[in-house]
């Protein structure tokens, strides 16, 4: 079993007037040599968009984009010509295959937009783009991890071309939930949206993330109301 934890005052963090976004590993102008990915998993920032600001029109290749809205309302519209608002709730994916452009703005002049940015390398290149998104609402559980993005079209939330699974938790204090990985080799990244857990009597507090591989299981234990993303992922 190896580890690594990131505590949130660790990270890279940007301030654009419009944008300020913490970076958990090296992204734009924050490099960190020891901070480049957790095996597939390359990006998560941590971003908060001023009102009726955004990310103008630009170009991906080759990359799977999750974004995960936190709060107030994200505008999407891309080269494929979907046009289309995530909130709350909400999850979308973007595989940018052989390229796609697309822009994120928030919609809402006179309140913030909040959302995890999170890219994850595909397991083929060169594959044709695709964008989805679907609310997630109906599969959301109390004290347990609901699944909301996997490999396989065919279960709940999105699916991704990747050999990845993520999944939400939302617990109340003193909860101990157990999760088990679906392929031996994977590793889990679990990063804290709310309150403090434990796992492997590591304490985690709000926006640490803790990066663990070598293991078939884990256990989260709960020492406030909490929520995490758990994200499952090949190492290489």
């Amino acid at each position: 079993m190896k580890y690594v934890i990131h505590k949130a005052d660790t990270r890279g963090h940007a301030n654009h007037g419009w944008l300020d976004s913490h970076h958990s590993f090296s992204f734009a102008n924050y490099h960190n040599p020891e901070r480049m990915n957790f095996g597939v998993l390359r990006v998560l920032n941590d971003d908060v968009v001023s009102g009726g600001k955004g990310f103008g029109t630009h170009p991906h290749e080759n990359m799977e984009i999750i974004s995960i809205p936190l709060k107030g309302d994200l505008e999407h519209k891309d080269s494929l010509g979907n046009l289309s608002v995530i909130r709350e709730g909400d999850i979308q994916i973007l595989s940018a295959g052989t390229g796609i452009a697309h822009s994120e703005y928030n919609r809402n002049k006179d309140e913030q937009v909040e959302f995890l940015q999170i890219w994850i390398f595909p397991s083929s290149k060169d594959l044709a783009p695709r964008y989805d998104q679907i609310s997630i609402r109906d599969l959301q559980k109390k004290n347990e991890f609901y699944q909301v993005l996997s490999p396989n079209p065919d279960d709940d939330g999105v699916w991704i071309n990747q050999n990845t699974w993520f999944s939400i938790g939302e617990f109340e204090r003193g909860v101990s939930m157990e999760y088990s990985l679906h392929e031996k080799n994977n590793g889990v990244y679990i990063f804290v949206l709310e309150g403090s857990v434990k796992i492997d009597n590591h304490k985690l507090e709000k926006r640490d993330g803790f990066g663990i591989w070598g293991i078939e299981s884990l256990t989260v234990t709960t020492d406030t109301n909490a929520k995490v993303l758990l994200m499952e992922l090949p190492m290489e």
